[in-house]
């Protein structure tokens, strides 16, 4: 049977003090929605309908990166309930199970959201209530089950006895899987009579039960699973969570990490074994790691592919790649598709913009290399920098095998430097230069024995 997720994204999040929906907060390099989705996209759903609503434009022009998510809008927020419903009509669901979990629980596991659907997909149960044990129940309902886990009962807190709040400790977490006929037949049932007048899927259970159908609970152990996110304090505690939780898994897949409180890994990076990832490492994105490398202290990557054995010292790299071998930095920029091939080198204050560097080849400090191909076994001299731009178009310099620039050169795009050149330090290469050719642009040096010496007595005496 078919698997569909709903996920409830329409909530405002006043608590997040922002211009922007809650569900859109970055937590790692992702939002808190892309978080659910992957969640439950993970855990097996066939079908994943996203209902939106505040800020229901930048919502979905994000999830429109994401094949095959649907979204539905609730134009009217009238709780949990109506916006299940909303979304069962729009998407025509009537059938398989239903997994209803929210945008801003970025935690959950697909392992237990699986658990769930298995739970329902047995066929003797309408209903899955996900339940927990946080360290302070206050504030959550409370989930009264029997002998054989059936919940009897969804007690709100405010409605709690001093007793039951001081013994009933299983908690709602609001995440439950149905089966879709039973819920597309009964969720007309809930009802909007309470204070804030809206309809709550917590009902559910307790229509489903008066039916006649089963609805059992099941436990989820690490009850940080279901922390929600409502303000930027929350944000920052599910996402050391969630740090903690991927940096526990490349240690134990052999990452080395001195601090792991001090790395931050998005959770589509792969980093290989015996690499080590020092403090203030962020490595975001779609980024690869070898073997063998030292990363950091204080780099970030971001959709960076990186070969084995190569160190990223206070570097930054960004769409770009190295290959085995390679050293960058301190304090190196890689960006806009630069290619450093095996043994070559980005060394201090060094920025690299849509150039390859051939394999051997180095670019030691100083220097800014950009729209460039640099060959085999080139040096670049410190202070140097391809002048690729005219103030409207971008121009290529082209640098053969084996060629040495020295210091301070200014290689005025077009313009090609052929194989085994030399180029005098201090020049301006505005036109190309042949192989094996030796090139120097200086202006004749003018020197006036004396003249410093008059300047400064004439400055003497002016005191």
């Amino acid at each position: 049977m078919p698997v569909t997720a709903i996920v409830l994204a329409a909530g405002e999040g006043t608590r997040m003090k922002s211009r922007h929906p809650k569900v859109m907060h970055k937590m790692l390099d992702r939002p808190l929605v892309g978080w659910a989705v992957r969640s439950v996209r993970d855990a097996g759903a066939d079908r994943v309908v996203v209902v939106v609503g505040n800020g229901a434009d930048e919502v979905r022009q994000y999830l429109g990166t994401i094949p095959g998510v649907e979204t539905v809008e609730q134009t009217e927020r009238l709780g949990t309930g109506h916006a299940t419903r909303v979304a069962l009509e729009a998407a025509g669901v009537s059938d398989g199970t239903v997994v209803v979990t929210y945008g801003d629980t970025p935690l959950v596991r697909p392992e237990t959201i699986r658990a769930l659907v298995e739970r329902v997909e047995r066929g003797d149960q309408s209903a899955c209530l996900l339940t927990m044990t946080p360290p302070d129940v206050s504030g959550y309902g409370r989930v009264v089950t029997d002998g054989d886990g059936q919940v009897e009962q969804i007690i709100e807190d405010k409605d709690c006895t001093p007793e039951q709040r001081a013994t009933l400790l299983e908690c709602n977490s609001g995440v439950y899987a149905f089966d879709g006929a039973a819920l597309a037949a009964h969720i007309g049932e809930v009802g909007n009579d309470n204070v804030q007048g809206e309809y709550y899927l917590t009902d559910m259970p307790t229509i489903l039960k008066s039916h006649g159908l089963g609805v059992v609970a099941q436990h989820v152990d690490d009850y940080a699973e279901m922390l929600g996110v409502n303000s930027r304090i929350q944000l920052a505690e599910a996402t050391r969570a969630m740090q903690g939780r991927i940096n526990r898994r490349l240690m134990a897949e052999g990452v080395t990490m001195m601090d792991p409180t001090q790395v931050w890994v998005g959770p589509d990076v792969t980093v290989g074994q015996d690499t080590e990832l020092l403090p203030q490492t962020f490595l975001m994105g779609q980024t690869t790691v070898g073997t063998d490398c030292v990363i950091g202290p204080n780099s970030r990557l971001t959709n960076a592919t990186v070969g084995n054995n190569c160190l990223v010292d206070e570097t930054i790299i960004v769409d770009s790649a190295i290959d085995d071998d390679v050293k960058c930095g301190p304090r190196a920029y890689l960006r806009g598709g630069a290619h450093f091939h095996k043994g070559s080198k980005a060394g201090t204050h060094v920025e690299i913009k849509g150039s390859e560097v051939g394999e051997g080849s180095k670019v030691p400090h100083l220097s800014y290399i950009g729209d460039a191909r640099l060959g085999r076994d080139v040096n670049i001299g410190g202070g140097s920098i391809t002048c690729n731009y005219d103030g409207k178009h971008k121009s290529h310099t082209e640098i053969g095998d084996h060629v040495f620039v020295g210091s301070d050169t200014m290689m005025v795009a077009p313009v090609t430097i052929g194989d085994n050149a030399l180029v005098g330090a201090s020049s301006c290469i505005t036109r190309d230069v042949p192989a094996g050719a030796l090139a120097l642009e200086r202006s004749k040096m003018f020197v006036k024995e004396g003249w410093a010496d008059e300047y400064w007595a004439r400055l003497r005496e002016e005191d």
